[in-house]
């Protein structure tokens, strides 16, 4: 951890924190990020430190190096982004599905993933095949849903999981005698 010199930058100390951590959470060395983010590896140091602050233009090039936007590194947490109360849930539905949704993640820009919790009525068509770029991931809170994945079927009940690219085709139903629900994690991306 740095300890804050006299007359720091509070600002640019946060700043250069959050920077290493994150570079070292992606186990990448200062000079991997200088390079990518096209910035000299003793600058990134000064910046990890708080002893200088990255012009836009430098902390845009260190957002990509390390896989991020630079909303990451400006915006700070709040409750309107980072939480979702149990009481604020809305379904909704589509026209063309008997399913009803409600995201259990605020719709802020720049996520990399969304959830949300769905409920499967009983005895309705399993969904249209799709494919998209990303993953999925789906968890069986209550009832039976069936998988589709490029042609093979997997019978989920409650408790189980599944975590698939969502690359390859896939479709679900609930084929079960109850509602299901089930929580779908996945790249954000219209339903």
């Amino acid at each position: 951890m740095v300890s804050r010199s006299e007359g720091q930058d509070p600002a640019a100390l946060a700043l250069g924190e959050k920077i290493r951590a994150l570079r070292q959470r992606l186990n990448q060395t200062l000079e991997q990020t200088a390079t990518v983010a096209g910035i000299s590896k003793p600058f990134l140091s000064q910046v990890e430190r708080g002893l200088a602050s990255p012009s836009l233009t430098s902390l845009s090039g260190i957002a990509r190096a390390l896989g991020v936007t630079m909303q990451y590194f400006v915006e700070t947490p709040s409750e309107e982004r980072s939480v979702k109360r149990g009481d604020q849930l809305e379904f909704f539905g589509f026209a063309d599905s008997a399913n009803l949704f409600a995201r259990l993640t605020n719709t802020a820009g720049g996520r990399q993933l969304e959830s949300i919790l769905v409920r499967l009525p009983v005895g309705k068509p399993r969904s249209e095949v799709t494919t998209h770029a990303g993953e999925e991931f789906l968890y069986v809170i209550d009832g039976e849903v069936s998988l589709e994945l490029e042609g093979k079927e997997f019978v989920l009940h409650r408790g189980d999981s599944a975590h698939y690219q969502s690359t390859v085709p896939h479709s679900w139903s609930n084929n079960g005698s109850r509602e299901a629900v089930v929580i779908w994690v996945g790249t954000p991306r219209l339903f």
